[in-house]
């Protein structure tokens, strides 16, 4: 399920990708990547049966994924030019 959802989140960010700067996409891509190996961490941790320290890895990743991301979102994105104007006549 948090596979399903990590996918999902992933299609909706390149979704919105035509908006930001490359150093914003590559920052959140960077994020995303701390995720998932994090997650991958996790899950084998959790097949060997150390729950708790699978769940602390996830958490710890999540929150250093968050934060990258925050710090992303926070870069300034690509400016929108101005509309041309004519003199006024």
């Amino acid at each position: 399920m948090k596979k399903v959802l990590f996918l999902a989140l992933a299609a909706v960010s390149f979704s919105f990708a035509s908006c930001d700067s490359q150093k914003e996409n590559n920052m959140e891509q960077a994020a995303d990547n701390v995720e998932a190996n994090g997650e991958a961490k996790a899950d084998a941790m959790e097949a060997a049966g150390n729950e708790a320290g699978a769940d602390s890895v996830e958490a710890t990743t999540e929150a250093k994924a968050d934060a990258m991301e925050d710090q992303a979102d926070a870069m300034p994105s690509q400016a929108t030019p101005a509309p041309a104007t004519t003199p006024a006549q």
